[in-house]
């Protein structure tokens, strides 16, 4: 499927990591606006994926990235300033990764480091990020405590805010719910459907049903191979394009 006006477009990706291929000959397009699923097995490369796009993976020895990769019509690999790229796209591990300052800093560092010193604009964008990530309510009265002493949930929905504390146009999320409880995992998922006005999500997921749940579309990788990509009910449904397609979302195997 072609998408008009694609807001990230990979064409013939392929990741290698020294005699390890993680991706072969990857081609997918994202909408603005959309939420696409990454399934798929462990090792099918899902995180390479996201890594290649903020340029990550460059960090990693041995790690071999070909192919074209665009935002907006941009080649990602041609933009000297990776810093504002990486601004460009907030990123959320599977592990909530507190830094060791107060809750507050935590979502006012990004800003910070982009040159925001005025307190009260430090303000507003703390409280909109944590109200976005469901967490106001919750820490408005103790924003100077130390981040790292939330629960778990807590922490994941930290980060979050942290990663939307630059104003992204896309969110990368990889294994969001691996740590947290089911009732944490569906509050952010009724976030990440309010996001989607405002930005363009990347959602990686082995919960099958998350991506059933969220995504538009919904793409399978397995073992490095972009198996098909196709509106989720389709590839949820009773005949997608390919017999793997139907056994893995059908817990036949992975």
């Amino acid at each position: 499927m072609v998408v008009k006006h694609a807001k990230i477009a990979f064409r013939d990706l392929r990741v290698r990591y020294g005699d390890k291929t993680a991706l072969e000959d990857v081609s997918l397009e994202v909408a603005p606006n959309e939420i696409l699923g990454i399934i798929g097995p462990a090792g099918s490369g899902k995180t390479s994926l996201l890594r290649v796009l903020n340029r990550t993976l460059e960090q990693t020895a041995g790690a071999k990235v070909t192919g074209d990769v665009r935002i907006d019509g941009e080649d990602v690999y041609r933009m000297r300033d990776v810093s504002r790229l990486r601004r460009r796209i907030g990123m959320v591990a599977p592990l909530p990764v507190g830094l060791p300052m107060s809750i507050y800093d935590n979502v006012a560092f990004a800003p910070r480091m982009a040159g925001v010193t005025d307190r009260k604009r430090l303000e507003v964008i703390v409280e909109r990020c944590l109200r976005q990530a469901a967490l106001w309510d919750e820490v408005e009265q103790r924003l100077g405590d130390l981040g790292t002493k939330l629960s778990g949930g807590q922490q994941q929905r930290l980060t979050i805010a942290r990663a939307l504390s630059h104003s992204p146009e896309i969110l990368c999320l990889d294994e969001f719910s691996i740590a947290i409880d089911p009732v944490t995992t569906m509050r952010i998922e009724e976030v990440l459907k309010e996001l989607r006005k405002h930005m363009t999500i990347l959602l990686v997921t082995n919960l099958v049903q998350q991506a059933r749940r969220l995504a538009d579309r919904t793409a399978f990788l397995l073992l490095g191979e972009l198996v098909e990509v196709g509106p989720t009910e389709e590839v949820f449904g009773r005949t997608p394009r390919d017999r793997r397609t139907f056994e893995y979302v059908h817990g036949h195997f992975g």
